[in-house]
Order: C-alpha cells, then sequence, then structure tokens
C-alpha cells in the first residue's frame, strides 16, 4: 500500500470523527506563515484583472479580520500584477508594509522583468531592503523563459540571496523544469501546485464529457520534483474547486501528490487571499488543508505550515 492510498483511508477515519481530530489540533498548535498575502488598494493601483467579488480593495486591515482563528502569524506579500508603470511604486508600498511590526507582514515578493536590460540594476538597488524576499513575472510564452537574458537575470537572484516565484500551467511545467536546470544557484517557488484543477482527479463520482485531463500534471511534477532547487507552494487550488465538491476530498489527491513528489521539507503554505474567497474563507482553506494533512507526523505538519517557510524567507525569530 503507498501512502497516498494509505492517507486517503486514514483521512476518511478521521473524517467519521471530526471532534476528536478537532481536538487533537488544538493540542498540536502549529504557528502557520503564509506565503502568498495579496493586499491591493484600487485607489492606488487599480487592476484589471479583479472581478466580482474581489472588485473592491483588500487592506491590512481585512487580513487581520481574516486570520482570525487561523493561526497565522507571518505573511509575504505577493505582488499583484499591477500595471507595468506601477510596478516600482507597488514595490516601495510593500516594503513599507513589513517595516510596521504591528503588521504581520515580513517580507515582500514583487514584480519585475527579467527580458529587460535594466533588470540587475533595479533588483539589486532594492535588495538592500532586507524585507525583499523574491520576485515573480509572468512569462508570455515558454519561448521567453529560456531566453539567455532571462537565464542571467533569474541567476543574478541568487547571488543577491533572492528566490524566483515560477507561476506556470501544467502545460508549461516542462520547460519550467529546464529554466530551474539553467539557474541551478537560484531558489525558485512553484506558484499554486503548478496549476492542477481539482476536478480532474473526480473520475466517476461526477459527470466527465472527457477523460480528465490530470496525466501530464501528475508526470511533469514528478519531474520537477527531483530538483533539490524549488519548492512547491500548496495554493491556488481553492478557487477552482467546483462547488458540488468539499474541499477535503477535492483537494486531497493534489496535497497528497506534492507531498509524495517535493517531499515534506520542500512545501511551503499560501492562502492565496484573496483569490481564495471565490471559493472558501481563508479560514476554511486553512481547516481544510489541516484535515488533509493531519495524519502526516507533527514534523512534516510543521515543515508545511511553518519551518520550511521560516527558513526559506531567513525570517527572524521573536
Amino acid at each position: 500500500m503507498d501512502r497516498r492510498t494509505f492517507l486517503k483511508g486514514a483521512s476518511a477515519v478521521a473524517l467519521a470523527t471530526p471532534v476528536g481530530l478537532h481536538s487533537c489540533l488544538q493540542k498540536q498548535r502549529v504557528p502557520i506563515i503564509d506565503t502568498h498575502q495579496h493586499l491591493w488598494d484600487l485607489s492606488k493601483f487599480p487592476l484589471s484583472w479583479v472581478s466580482p467579488p474581489l472588485d473592491k480593495s483588500y487592506l491590512m486591515s481585512d487580513y487581520r479580520l481574516a486570520i482570525k482563528g487561523t493561526e497565522i502569524e507571518k505573511a509575504i506579500y505577493m505582488e499583484v500584477a499591477v500595471p507595468k508603470e506601477l510596478r516600482k511604486e507597488e514595490a516601495k508600498w510593500a516594503l513599507d508594509l513589513c517595516k510596521d511590526e504591528n503588521n504581520p507582514t515580513v517580507g515582500a515578493v514583487i514584480c519585475a522583468d527579467p527580458t529587460e536590460h535594466g533588470f540587475e540594476s533595479y533588483i539589486k538597488t532594492l535588495a538592500e531592503n532586507s524585507f525583499l524576499k523574491g520576485i515573480r513575472y509572468f512569462f508570455s510564452s515558454e519561448e521567453e523563459m529560456l531566453q539567455p537574458q532571462v537565464i542571467n537575470n533569474i541567476g543574478i537572484l541568487g547571488k543577491l540571496g533572492l528566490s524566483f516565484d515560477l507561476h506556470v500551467s501544467a502545460e508549461r511545467l516542462k520547460t519550467g523544469a529546464s529554466l530551474v536546470d539553467k539557474c541551478p544557484n537560484t531558489q525558485f517557488i512553484l506558484n499554486h501546485c503548478g496549476g492542477p484543477a481539482p476536478i480532474d482527479f473526480q473520475e466517476g463520482k461526477m459527470d466527465f464529457p472527457q477523460k480528465p485531463e490530470h496525466d501530464q500534471w501528475i508526470t511533469e511534477m514528478k519531474n520537477m520534483g527531483k530538483r533539490d532547487n524549488i519548492v512547491c507552494k500548496i495554493s491556488g487550488i481553492v478557487n477552482k474547486l467546483p462547488e458540488a465538491l468539499d474541499a477535503v476530498s477535492g483537494l486531497s489527491p493534489i496535497v497528497n501528490h506534492c507531498f509524495e513528489v517535493f517531499s515534506s521539507d520542500r512545501v511551503i503554505f499560501a492562502s492565496d487571499w484573496p483569490v481564495c474567497l471565490r471559493r472558501m474563507s481563508l479560514l476554511n482553506w486553512v481547516d481544510a488543508l489541516k484535515e488533509i494533512v493531519s495524519d502526516y507526523s507533527q514534523t512534516e505538519q510543521k515543515q508545511l505550515f511553518h519551518d520550511n517557510a521560516f527558513n526559506l524567507y531567513k525570517l527572524k525569530a521573536e
């Protein structure tokens, strides 16, 4: 019996005793670091991609309310795809948030374009701020990902002790792995479990017009997980969850596969708040993930929710 099969059966038992499970989790409190916190002020940063229910500002005060009851103690700000001309302003805004010790935000990942020749000087200047933790950029094509300029600039991040958040779909995981290989001294962070859809893992349980399209994701994630310089964010799958599926059964296959191919020391929790609100609250997402991993060891749970992120972002103990 493989680990996934065992955990699936164990989860079924756990679901039958929710009160006991809740009591166990309360006794084994795990502080949480949220590695993918979005905040935006639409009066400062108009965002073309937001749509209901996200078409309003989400500020630090809103985040503080959202994390009540979650045990989230620290967060890493994640850039929000502002217009290109506002990227520098967003970076300053995000880094300033980190200066306030009353905020849970203790680091920021900003957007910068590694295809541009001015990337190195811009990042070197920003890197003087210890709150800068990394860069994220959405590539327009697979060809762009492997341009010499891109490889050189992402390599520079490694020299500066900064990470690169790799945001790709399942179809681009193979090319993403090539980029990771070409920048061996840079720490990569795979966003949103590499882009799978929960519905693709429910064959036989719902009406499917065709065979689920998860084979490529399963294969390419196994390949990606072989690389030591990339970790996987357990995130971005909640908002893809169909209403007909409950979070635990719908997301377990994805979470367990990520654990299997990356191992417990290379997975990190990320809320993707407020984007997760398209499907559920941050508290419900945290609770669902706790239930999914409840049969993992206490050490593995701490790695997922706290320890890996603490070490990855070089955070300071209080």
